[in-house]
């Protein structure tokens, strides 16, 4: 594992979680009535749910799908100018970028 010779703070957690599934309804099922999470909100392929404490509209997004997977992962960055930053980092990595997200629901595009 590399250390950073430039450790950054622009990066100020995990935001949430894009899972695909072939079995929605009980994926919905085990994640609201086992585990516990409440739905915030549901579109035509998906539902958006969240940890009694969370203070983001959604920390999981359930999708159905014809396999099962993660759809993407969403960071949330300290700050417009830090999204900025680190897009610019990702791009001059040498990292290949697959394109961009426009986001789902309010977030604006990202790189993927």
């Amino acid at each position: 594992m590399n250390t950073p010779t430039n450790p950054s703070f622009d990066i100020a957690h995990l935001a949430h979680v894009e899972v695909y599934t072939d079995k929605f309804d009980e994926s919905l099922d085990f994640y609201t009535r086992v585990f516990g999470l409440t739905v915030s909100g549901q579109d035509g392929n998906s539902a958006y749910l969240r940890a009694w404490d969370d203070y983001e509209f959604h920390s999981l997004k359930l999708t159905r799908h014809h396999t099962t997977g993660v759809g993407h992962i969403g960071y949330r960055a300290a700050s417009p100018e830090a999204l900025t930053r680190r897009v610019k980092a990702i791009e001059a990595s040498g990292y290949k970028v697959h394109g961009w997200n426009e986001g789902s629901r309010p977030w604006p595009r990202l790189p993927v």
